[in-house]
């Protein structure tokens, strides 16, 4: 049902730190009207969503003051609430389940409020590496239906420099790593990317995330109209919508906070 929401912990100074260390930013398009509801969808999803948690999860980059009126909550996989205190952790940073039913009750009660979704999913996390964008989306319809179904805006999120704070070992499809990893995602719902990035004296390996900006665009959102059972034609259409709204964003920004890119923005399922 949304959690056990509390203002001073999405606004302790640890989080100001921690968005300072790389830095990260938070930049709207546009002004949300919080007479609707939304849904936002997060790209890339990265090795952890950094970018998605300091932006959504906590004011460390002023999400309320740009979006005054709107109270959005991060959506996880239902399994983080089986854990207990880190669930009731999780609950006061705004967390809740990425379920069905859990984001029908968020967004049902009302104008204002609004759910964010990482929409690649755990798979997408094994392809995060620095300078490359691959995304998941072709078949991610869900969400799609989700704000059919409530009646939400759609709002594209990307997420400049998430993929670029740590590297990962080279596992290409097919290879032994690859499916290992994918096993364990069948089997437990999360991956595990093999990944590092610096230590506290060195800037070479380690754990922690290498100092490298992390700018999130919360792109134009598209209205929906309310819909219990949408056609598929009229699901694809807004999907089209959508993913020229990811486009827009990344064409508009790409050469200010991804100079550095490999190759451009790429939809690989």
């Amino acid at each position: 049902n949304g959690g056990r929401r509390f203002d001073f912990i999405r606004r302790a100074n640890f989080w100001k730190w921690y968005s300072d260390y790389f830095p990260a930013k938070l930049i709207k398009e546009s002004d949300l009207d919080p007479s609707k509801t939304y849904v936002f969808g997060y790209h890339p999803h990265g090795v952890i969503s950094v970018g998605a948690w300091i932006a959504f999860a906590t004011e460390a980059t002023g999400h309320s003051e740009l979006f005054p009126g709107i109270t959005c909550r991060v959506l996880t996989l239902a399994g983080n609430f089986n854990i207990p205190i880190y669930r009731d952790y999780l609950m006061a940073q705004g967390l809740a389940s990425v379920s069905r039913q859990s984001i029908m009750n968020i967004l049902r009660k009302g104008p204002g409020n609004a759910v964010m979704i990482v929409i690649g999913g755990a798979g997408e996390s094994l392809s995060a590496r620095p300078g490359i964008n691959d995304l998941i989306l072709k078949k991610r319809l869900g969400f799609i239906r989700i704000a059919f179904k409530s009646g939400a805006s759609l709002c594209p999120v990307f997420s400049f420099g998430e993929n670029d704070i740590w590297d990962q070992a080279n596992n290409p499809k097919g290879s032994k790593i690859w499916k290992f990893q994918k096993s364990m995602q069948s089997l437990s719902g999360w991956t595990l990317p093999l990944f590092h990035g610096r230590g506290l004296f060195n800037y070479d390996w380690g754990v922690l995330p290498h100092r490298r900006p992390i700018t999130t665009i919360v792109g134009t959102p598209i209205d929906v109209v309310q819909n219990d059972n949408p056609t598929d034609e009229e699901v694809l259409e807004v999907q089209k919508k959508y993913i020229a709204g990811l486009y827009e964003i990344w064409n508009k920004y790409k050469d200010i906070y991804a100079k550095d890119r490999k190759r451009e923005l790429t939809i690989v399922e």
